[in-house]
């Protein structure tokens, strides 16, 4: 049996005033699925991610998240004003404190948040100031903060943009276990190899969508050609392709997922 898609765009397009930022793009999420979109910067990633959440209408066409279906968002972590004074588990909590003084929390609430966290690897950190925290540590604190919500679908924004090697192993083998765990996801990427060529589908993406499929199927000097405007080699490297720039002097290594 096919998985219900749980997002469907058809036709779509969204606009800032009179600049294009994604055009008649036609895409399905199915339950179950772990999406990685890439394209280059001003590709209309972000816009997209934004229209799925709600945040950004679209222009033309049209967006559908099947009822029912919980989705959050977990943006891009460089956009944190991290001398905000707040614990971590403020961050946690307080989109559920619509309505009440926050940060007033009921007990309940308080348990599902250490669990959360527990789960997350980020036990006894509650509460820390969010500018103590790694970096690493800092992005599981966001994606605590959207699976607090029980969410069928996590959407991320660059969840591994700015960070080291270490944390980005980190945040990926966080996601593949969310992912096994039943959860659908959808994130944006600029890291071809550090991430996108270990996921099991991923959209190239330039204003609209240019390929989609496998790794091993939109992973090529044409589609990437199209997608990024300059020529890009593609090795394969322990049975993965790996993306070079043109000319690049060598083969980066890549960041497996067992």
């Amino acid at each position: 049996m096919i998985p219900q898609a749980v997002i469907r765009c058809t036709h779509m397009s969204c606009a800032y005033g009179s600049s294009v930022a994604v055009s008649d793009v036609d895409l399905e999420v199915r339950r179950g699925d772990f999406v990685g979109i890439v394209g280059p910067s001003g590709s209309g990633k972000t816009t997209l991610l934004k229209a799925v959440v709600g945040a950004v209408r679209p222009a033309h066409g049209s967006i559908e998240v099947s009822e029912g279906v919980r989705l959050a968002y977990v943006p891009q972590v460089e956009s944190v004003d991290w001398n905000f004074p707040v614990t971590v588990l403020e961050v946690i909590t307080m989109t559920r404190t619509k309505g009440r003084r926050w940060p007033r929390i009921s007990r309940a609430e308080r348990e599902d948040a250490l669990d959360v966290l527990s789960r997350l690897g980020l036990g006894g950190l509650h509460d820390r100031h969010i500018r103590e925290l790694s970096g690493g540590q800092q992005q599981r604190v966001f994606i605590a903060r959207a699976m607090f919500h029980r969410p069928d679908v996590l959407v991320l924004d660059e969840p591994t943009s700015g960070v080291d090697v270490r944390t980005r192993h980190e945040v990926l083998h966080l996601l593949a276990e969310l992912h096994a765990q039943g959860v659908t996801i959808v994130l944006t990427t600029h890291d071809l190899n550090g991430l996108a060529a270990h996921l099991p589908r991923i959209v190239c993406m330039n204003r609209t969508v240019i390929a989609d499929g496998s790794p091993t199927e939109v992973l090529n000097p044409a589609v990437l050609e199209q997608t990024y405007g300059a020529p890009m080699e593609v090795l394969q490297h322990g049975g993965m392709p790996v993306v070079l720039d043109s000319g690049a002097p060598h083969v980066p290594s890549p960041v497996r997922v067992p």
